[in-house]
């Protein structure tokens, strides 16, 4: 586990952070810019000291004010990528990716060359320069470094924030793959909505140098006492789902999640696949009776439980599905027409085609290279 408990002043600015984390999984702390992301992340690895707190990676002390311990940067066995590769200009990739191996102990190397270029994809790139590389194959190989420094964490400070939109969807399958295929945590700085989304298993919420919340992604874009924190205005719902079946006829996909079923355009999946999804609040529909002769394939029933306040003319309203829960997002008007209040048994109408955000589920198992 990883265990953050720090304050630190910087100028006008006071961070003080603590949350915990499990020790395999993507935890990403997620805030707007200046909210003290990097702050915390540079504690971790050593690059600033806290002036008061703790930080332990399971069990083992890497800072301890009230015990004096400062474990030296060298010395913590951290990964870090930047948001800028910092690759070595004048060495090959494969020179860049034996810097960090070549610094460790040949009895403690546990992670290898070869399966790393294999897992990051960068097996014909060993002998290019940097130079010659894009952006995206250039924080792929920023990774690789930094797992052959054999780390007992990896750190990711928003290393998709200097990628355009393509660069982007080149590198996040491979984040994905570290995530589900190594045994190692990885602490992941962004302020991208649909980057935690897609990668997270713990989501931290900062903001003003301070914790809002902690817990799972699903867990989180349902809370309304966040205030769309997760999406802003296109806050939804996330589910964590299973691929149960495949109707080519129709060209649509099922998938299970805890309370029910959805129908999603086809996917070249296989049975058992994880996937989750995100719905976004105004693409649901609310009902009091079930409707027929209508267009959606997606009829879930529900009951409210939690109804936020007005924010113009719209309300967000929860909806517990039996195990998971759902946000739609409806007038103000709708709310006083209908009489939605907590406890009212609902049917929310989800459309086929407004599944627009489906990525890859954590796999929920994890091997060491």
């Amino acid at each position: 586990m990883l265990d953050v408990a720090i304050k630190r002043r910087q100028g006008s600015f006071d961070l003080d952070i603590a949350f915990q984390a499990p020790s395999q999984g993507v935890t990403a702390l997620f805030g707007p810019s200046g909210s003290g992301k990097s702050s915390v992340i540079n504690a971790i690895a050593g690059l600033s000291r806290p002036d008061t707190g703790h930080i332990l990676l399971d069990g083992a002390v890497l800072f301890d004010s009230a015990r004096r311990i400062d474990v030296p940067v060298e010395k913590r066995r951290v990964g870090y990528v930047f948001q800028d590769s910092r690759l070595f200009p004048h060495m090959s990739v494969l020179d860049n990716l034996l810097y960090g191996l070549r610094r460790v102990p040949q009895g403690e190397r546990r992670i290898e060359l070869e399966p790393v270029t294999k897992l990051l994809g960068i097996d014909p790139l060993l002998k290019r320069r940097p130079h010659t590389l894009s952006g995206g194959e250039r924080q792929r190989v920023a990774v690789g470094r930094a797992l052959l420094a054999q780390p007992r964490i990896l750190l990711m400070d928003e290393p998709l924030a200097s990628l355009d939109a393509a660069r982007k969807a080149e590198i996040l399958p491979y984040i994905e793959r570290l995530r589900d295929e190594l045994n190692i945590p990885i602490v992941f700085v962004s302020h991208s909505a649909d980057e935690v989304v897609r990668l997270a298993t713990t989501l931290v919420l900062v903001a003003d140098g301070r914790v809002r919340a902690t817990g799972t992604v699903a867990e989180l874009s349902v809370r309304l006492d966040l205030d769309g924190a997760i999406g802003g205005p296109e806050a939804g719902a996330v589910l964590d789902t299973t691929v149960i079946g495949h109707d080519p006829a129709s060209r649509l996909t099922a998938l299970g999640f805890d309370g029910g079923e959805l129908t999603v355009p086809l996917l070249g999946l296989g049975i058992g696949q994880s996937l989750r999804v995100r719905i976004q609040a105004r693409d649901v529909i609310l009902a009091l009776e079930p409707p027929s002769r209508i267009s959606v394939h997606n009829m879930l029933e529900g009951r409210i439980i939690e109804l936020g306040e007005a924010t113009g003319p719209s309300r967000d309203v929860k909806i517990d599905l039996g195990g998971s829960f759902l946000l739609a997002r409806v007038t103000q008007h709708s709310v006083e027409r209908l009489g939605l209040s907590v406890g009212v048994q609902v049917f929310a109408l989800v459309k086929s085609v407004a599944f627009d955000r489906v990525f890859p589920g954590p796999a929920g198992k994890q091997i060491a290279l």
